[in-house]
């Protein structure tokens, strides 16, 4: 189950961005969103040169299955 609706609508690394932010809101406390927030946005970073279209479907997946384990934490 995805933390949050329309996670298979996430085809590329702005929409994922957009996608994390927004599952960051349903956590409960602001320390632990400002934690989250931060490492997706150093995450980002990290991967904004990436080019292999299979190497970013394969971040995009792994993405939204970790914010799945959190949600679920």
């Amino acid at each position: 189950m995805a933390p949050l609706p329309n996670a298979d609508l996430v085809q590329n690394s702005l929409q994922l961005y957009r996608y994390l932010l927004r599952c960051c809101r349903q956590l409960p406390e602001e320390n632990i969103r400002q934690h989250y927030r931060h490492a997706i946005r150093q995450s980002f970073k990290v991967h904004a040169d990436e080019d292999s279209p299979e190497r970013i479907q394969q971040i995009i997946r792994r993405a939204i299955e970790d914010a799945d384990w959190v949600m679920n934490k």
